[in-house]
């Protein structure tokens, strides 16, 4: 079951923020929470697109 990740694209933490206007430290506690896959490298997480775009839609059709 191998997965083809060349059209995956990851994004930093910081570039999370930005998108969902949200603090850094927000997004590290949906990752650490799992509301937000994260993909590990070393030190720093990488978020894939996708779970963002995810992410965001599941909140705006809670709100309304």
């Amino acid at each position: 079951m191998s997965r083809d990740l060349s059209d995956v694209r990851f994004l930093t933490v910081a570039e999370v923020a930005e998108m969902m206007r949200v603090s850094t430290m927000t997004v590290y506690r949906l990752v650490h929470s799992g509301e937000l896959p994260a993909v590990r490298f070393g030190r720093s997480f990488r978020i894939p697109e996708s779970a963002v775009a995810t992410a965001i839609e599941i909140h705006v059709s809670d709100v309304g």
